[in-house]
């Protein structure tokens, strides 16, 4: 909750004034999948966020169940191994889903590989920064503002996958 301080175009000596709340652990945990559209020419963000919760294997399963559902073709997901990209959850998903999800896993710490982390950088040290929220809910607004902003920019989730070391489908790269 405490917001991410740098530099502002204030006058030397008189930073602008912050009022946060201390002494409170209250949270926003975000979930976030870059997604290819069926003729791979179009990346888009989907999203879910939890306010004063953490993303389980239970609550993962469930954000790519709603991103399975009524897809007609199977869904790729490379993620990192992660506590909450494992578990029973996840199995009985793609046990039970009519188009199960093809889950790949990358490298454990090879945040470079994932698309999904520049985002994060945009979003904390770019749009947020400086951001004091008055409580979790207006923090959860304002990420929600954030990423629904961009939702069908593909010129700029082109850019987050660009950051990352994943090669580019070639299809996007005309």
């Amino acid at each position: 909750m405490a917001p991410l301080l740098r530099r502002s175009w204030a006058p030397r000596g008189h930073p602008p004034p912050f009022q946060q709340k201390v002494g409170h652990r209250e949270k926003v945990s975000v979930a976030a999948a870059l997604w290819l559209s069926p003729g791979w020419d179009r990346l888009h963000l989907a999203y879910q966020t939890l306010v004063n919760s953490y993303f389980s294997n239970v609550e993962v399963a469930d954000f790519l169940s709603e991103a399975v559902e009524g897809l007609p073709y199977p869904l790729l997901v490379l993620w990192d191994g992660g506590p909450m990209h494992k578990g029973h959850a996840l199995r009985q998903l793609v046990a039970q889903a009519q188009r199960p999800p093809l889950l790949e896993r990358l490298p454990a710490n090879a945040p470079k590989l994932m698309p999904v982390e520049p985002l994060w950088d945009w979003l904390k040290y770019g749009r947020l920064c400086n951001f004091a929220p008055r409580n979790a809910a207006h923090l959860n607004e304002a990420v929600i503002h954030e990423l629904e902003a961009i939702r069908e920019n593909h010129e700029l989730l082109s850019h987050f996958w660009y950051l990352s070391d994943l090669p580019m489908p070639r299809t996007l790269l005309s």
